[in-house]
């Protein structure tokens, strides 16, 4: 059941009910890793559910362009490849939020984990004597350069597609090959 809180809550309670929560730091940090886990593998699926998208449009788009048929080819090279490359365009606008909305829920499992395991010196040692993170692994660089095929495809590909539907008008209203 939830509670509204009135006044300030003394700082014993919430420690006291930290540990009525988890039980331990060791606890703790699982509950993190497996977050951090699940949030990865959602960032992932909405990753590979993007590329799956964007490969498909581009092999449509280069299908519409290689259209050689004398009736109504002409027509048709101008009208579907930029529309199928504004498609992609919005598909990468609006897949932006999705994959940035993961990311920011990774940095901040990330977060209290690191500060779970610089609170708790002792966490790394569980088993041996050498640190169970190294500071590769718990530092914020170290997971974000994971994270940045996922960011930065979305902006990839947005800017593959104006410039992709600005050519293919270009070539149809100017003609350059002949």
């Amino acid at each position: 059941m939830p509670r509204i809180l009135t006044h300030l809550t003394a700082e014993e309670e919430l420690t006291e009910h930290d540990a009525k929560m988890f039980g331990s730091p060791k606890e703790r940090l699982d509950f993190y890793r497996r977050e951090i886990q699940y949030e990865t593998s959602i960032l992932a699926n909405r990753t590979d559910a993007y590329l799956a998208a964007q490969s498909f449009l581009v092999i449509a788009f280069a299908s519409c362009m290689a259209n050689l048929n004398p009736e109504w080819g002409k027509l048709f090279t101008i009208v579907v490849p930029p529309f199928l490359a504004l498609l992609g365009l919005l598909s990468s606008l609006n897949a932006w939020p999705g994959i940035r909305a993961a990311y920011k829920i990774i940095d901040h499992w990330h977060f209290k984990q690191s500060q779970l395991l610089l609170s708790e010196p002792l966490m790394g040692l569980a088993y041996d004597e050498s640190p169970l993170f190294s500071e590769m692994e718990s530092s914020h660089k170290g997971y974000r350069k994971s994270l940045l095929f996922s960011l930065r495809t979305p902006w990839i590909f947005a800017t593959f597609w104006v410039l992709l539907g600005s050519y293919a008008v270009y070539i149809q209203v100017t003609n350059p090959g002949g």
